[in-house]
C-alpha cells in the first residue's frame, strides 16, 4: 500500500505562482528507511511518493511522473531488479533514472542492474547529505 507520504509536498516548496516540485519515487520494504529518506528529500525540496515493494512500486511509477526512482533490491513480492527490468520496458518508465538504494555489494548485482538502466548503486547505510546529493545530481530536470 502506498505511503500516506504520497504527494506531499515539501513546506515552502511551492511559490506564489504555485511551481512545481520534483517527486521521489521511494520504492523500499523498509517503513525506517522510506521515512527517513522521504524526511530528507523533502527538507531538501522534493516531493515524495513511497512504495513498500516492487508491485506497489510499478503502479506508482505507471501512475505518477517522477524526477526519479529510488529502489532496494531485496523486497516481498517483486524485487527491485525485476521492478528495474519492468521499469525499463514501459515507455512513460523507461528514461526515469533509477538508484539502487541497498545492503547488497555484491559485484555481479551491481553490474547487472548497470546493465539493466540503474544509474547509480548506493550502500545502506548512507549518510542522508550524501543520498540527497546524490539524488539531486541525478534526478531529471522539471519540465
Amino acid at each position: 500500500m502506498a505511503e500516506s507520504m504520497t504527494n506531499e509536498v515539501p513546506a515552502g516548496a511551492e511559490g506564489a505562482e504555485n511551481e512545481k516540485v520534483r517527486t521521489i519515487l521511494i520504492v523500499d520494504d523498509s517503513d525506517t528507511v522510506r521515512n527517513q529518506v522521504g524526511r530528507a528529500l523533502k527538507e531538501a525540496g522534493f516531493a515524495v511518493v513511497g512504495a513498500s515493494d516492487g508491485i506497489e512500486g510499478l503502479r506508482e511509477a505507471l501512475h505518477g511522473e517522477f524526477a526519479l526512482i529510488l529502489l532496494d533490491v531485496s523486497m516481498p513480492r517483486m524485487g527491485g531488479m525485476e521492478l528495474l527490468d519492468r521499469l525499463r520496458q514501459e515507455p512513460k518508465t523507461k528514461d526515469v533514472p533509477v538508484l539502487m538504494l541497498t545492503t547488497e555489494m555484491q559485484e555481479l548485482m551491481i553490474r547487472r542492474a548497470k546493465r539493466a538502466g540503474a544509474a547509480g548503486w548506493i550502500i545502506k547505510p548512507v549518510k542522508m547529505q550524501l543520498l540527497v546529493e546524490a539524488i539531486k545530481k541525478v534526478a531529471r530536470p522539471l519540465p
